[in-house]
């Protein structure tokens, strides 16, 4: 990438001047804050985050659920290697 052109002299006086540097800083405090504004009202004020990780737990126990003998050996190497969190007494659910 080649370095940007000098800015031209706006007048006879500035021919010999070089372009001063103009310093300026962006705050992004308000931006963050009316983001997470939007977000909560987009969400709605029956969003209930407890109920929401309690149909997590159920849908993840509901995936899980049923395993024959070798999907149940399966899930347990899995979850010993870190690739699932493990359940309750590191099993799935029954």
């Amino acid at each position: 990438m080649s370095p940007q052109p000098p800015t031209p002299p706006a007048g006879p006086d500035d021919a010999a001047a070089e372009p001063a540097l103009v310093g300026f800083t962006v705050d992004l405090t308000s931006q963050e804050v009316l983001r997470r504004a939007q977000v909560m009202e987009a969400l709605g004020p029956d969003w209930d985050p407890i109920e929401v990780l309690r149909g997590e737990e159920a849908a993840y126990d509901l995936l899980y659920s049923g395993l024959d003998e070798a999907q149940q050996r399966m899930y347990d190497e899995l979850v010993a290697a870190g690739v699932l969190p493990g359940r309750g007494h590191g099993r799935a659910a029954a």
